[in-house]
């Protein structure tokens, strides 16, 4: 499911620019706001998580996988802490899926 918005703008004339936003409806539960890839302390080896790698950053598309190792040495990470799943693919988490 998500939820889609047009913005409309009009510069002069007839001119006219429309931009079509998608984004995915949040599900705003406790735990689906405890269990964010941007903290480290939620992410652990083992975890089955959803990354983003370099490469794929802007079309989003993500790759599924298990945790190896955590690459991010800091508490929390606004993009996503970096990690190396368990068949070497590195990228940030950008959703935990355990």
């Amino acid at each position: 499911m998500s939820q889609t918005m047009e913005i409309k703008y009009t510069l002069g004339g007839n001119f006219l620019l429309k931009y079509k936003i998608v984004a995915p409806k949040l599900k705003l539960g406790m735990r689906d706001i405890a269990m964010n890839g941007t903290e480290r302390k939620n992410i652990r080896a083992g975890l089955k998580v959803k990354i983003v790698q370099k490469q794929h950053q802007r079309s989003g598309q993500l790759t599924e996988g298990v945790v190896k190792d955590i690459l991010t040495n800091s508490a929390v990470h606004q993009r996503g802490i970096k990690v190396r799943l368990d068949n070497g693919i590195i990228g940030r988490v950008q959703e935990v899926i355990e």
